[in-house]
This record gives C-alpha cells, sequence and structure tokens, in this order.
C-alpha cells in the first residue's frame, strides 16, 4: 500500500512540474484540479462498485438461503396446535425436484400436527419431471392430520405450454397422501380446515364455506391475502402466501395498493389472526431484498 502511494505521489508531482514547465502556473492549477476529480471520480465508482457486489450477494442469500419463522398464537377454544406452512415454492426457479425433495426431507423431522401448502407448488416453467418428484418429496412427510394443499394462481399454468395440467398436479399430489381443498372443509376433533379456491378462479364466498360451522377453531388456507375485510371474525387463522414477502423494495407498499392486505408476516383483526409467508423460494427474479425465503411455525396454543 505504501509503495503504491508513493508511486501514485511520484507520478502526480512529475505532472505537475511538466505543466509547470511547459504551460505556466495557470494550467498547472487546472491539472491539479483534474488530478483531484479523477482521484475523487475513481474512489465514487470503486464504492459504487463494492456496494452493488455487497447487494447482489446479500440478494441472492437471502432468496436461495432457506429460514425458519416462527409465529405463536393463542386461542380460548381448548385448540393446541402446530402448522408448518410453505408456499411459493415455484419448483425449478431455485430448486429443481430434487433441490425440493432434499428440503422436505429436512422439514419431516420436525414434530408437527398439520403441513399446509398454501398455492404456487409449481410454476408456469415447471417440468413434469420436477412436479413429479416435488409430489414425492411430500410424502416423506407425516403430520398427525396430514398434509394440505390449495391452488395458487400459478399452478394450473397460463399458456399451456406445459406438459401436464391442473388435473395431472391434482392425481400426482393425492398419489402422496396431499388433501387437495378446492373450496372444501374438512372437519378434525376440534378444528376446520377450510380450503379456498384461488381468487383468479370462480370461487365460493368465505361466508358460503363457513355456513353451518360449528364454533370451533377455523383455519383457512388462502393463497392471495385479498380478502380480509369478509374473512376478519368469521374464522380464526387464515395463512396466505402469493407476495413472495413484497419481492424488492419497494414493491410491499405497490403490493397494497394493487390489492392485498399485507404482504407480509402476522396481523390481527379484531378475532382473526392472518398470516403472509414471503414464501419457501422465488419466481423469476432469483433475488430478494427486505425479505427473505422461509418456511412457517405456527405454534397454536390455548390460552
Amino acid at each position: 500500500k505504501t509503495s503504491i502511494s508513493a508511486v501514485n505521489f511520484i507520478t502526480n508531482a512529475i505532472v505537475v512540474l511538466m505543466g509547470a514547465y511547459y504551460y505556466g502556473f495557470n494550467m498547472v492549477i487546472y491539472a491539479i484540479v483534474l488530478l483531484y476529480i479523477s482521484s475523487f471520480v475513481s474512489n465514487i465508482v470503486i464504492l459504487g462498485l463494492l456496494i452493488t457486489i455487497i447487494y447482489l450477494g446479500i440478494g441472492t442469500y437471502l432468496c436461495f438461503h432457506i429460514f425458519e419463522t416462527k409465529y405463536t398464537i393463542y386461542n380460548d377454544k381448548d385448540v393446541n396446535l402446530r402448522i408448518i406452512e410453505i408456499a411459493d415454492s415455484h419448483i425449478g426457479t431455485t430448486f429443481d425436484g430434487d433441490g425440493f425433495y432434499k428440503e422436505m426431507e429436512k422439514l419431516s423431522k420436525i414434530d408437527t400436527d398439520l403441513f399446509v401448502i398454501v398455492g404456487d407448488f409449481v410454476d408456469d416453467d415447471t417440468s413434469k419431471r420436477d412436479m413429479v418428484r416435488g409430489c414425492e418429496a411430500l410424502s416423506l412427510l407425516k403430520p398427525k392430520y396430514g398434509v394440505y394443499y390449495v391452488f395458487g394462481n400459478h399452478d394450473r399454468g397460463y399458456f399451456n405450454n406445459r406438459e401436464y395440467t391442473g388435473d395431472d398436479l391434482v392425481n400426482e399430489l393425492k398419489k402422496n397422501n396431499v388433501k387437495v381443498l378446492v373450496d372444501e372443509v374438512i372437519e378434525h376433533d376440534n378444528f376446520y380446515i377450510i380450503g379456498r379456491e384461488d381468487k383468479s378462479r370462480n370461487r365460493k364466498t368465505i361466508d358460503e364455506l363457513v355456513d353451518g360451522l360449528s364454533n370451533k377453531y377455523k383455519i383457512v388456507l388462502n393463497h392471495q391475502p385479498t380478502d380480509y375485510d369478509n374473512e376478519k371474525d368469521k374464522v380464526d387463522l387464515v395463512l396466505s402466501g402469493h407476495t413472495h414477502g413484497g419481492q424488492l423494495l419497494p414493491l410491499g407498499p405497490i403490493g397494497r395498493l394493487s390489492g392485498n392486505d399485507s404482504e407480509y408476516g402476522l396481523k390481527k383483526i379484531n378475532n382473526t389472526y392472518f398470516i403472509v409467508t414471503s414464501g419457501i423460494s422465488d419466481w423469476s427474479i432469483h433475488f430478494k431484498t427486505g425479505t427473505k425465503s422461509e418456511y412457517v411455525i405456527i405454534d397454536i396454543k390455548n390460552k
């Protein structure tokens, strides 16, 4: 470092002396100013490059590394339940079917009562092989009350360019003991699971789904977090995904303007808890800032 500084100093001094000899004092002043400007600009460029590299590194890490996020919520309906929630795996983006299989091997070791997949399990570009392998991965999970899935806006595909249909996906899920809910209600000992069709399709209202149900604890799986006004006070817990936690700053607030009631995290409105996960993977960008890839553990405890 010292030797480099010395070389720079000598070089600058030579330039100044040559300027003084050939062009006089005014040109020497110009030369000094130019040298300082050049040095300043060079430092700014180097600093900008370093910041960009760090930013890209953090964004890539937050996207590809899967974090564990935990919430504890309380109820007065004598329910004690542990749920693992994932959403937005978009298999074929940050991991293929084999990569997803490895992640499910890890999650299968966590003691849980219920495992839910809240939409966008696959993407428009997910290959049939990866779809099938991803479904096989879910057979590793052995929660007490089973594994449940609801559709997201990407699961059926937008462009009809895949080797399989939404029905093929459903068949593979069922082969691997996953319960697919499309505007359906499943009753357990002291709670209900209500699986909603995605907002992008014609679907039942929440009033229609809860009509005639008892006062048992009600858990709703709804891919897009866009129906809070109707869901609040009619159910106890709503689990969603879709937003990717806002994906990039400042897209979270923009997402709320486009109709999302929340882009991430736990929120309580009156007597209803709402949780939005940022998703276990990513979509097309492979980059996250201000959020992270995650799976969610929700502990529901009696007061």
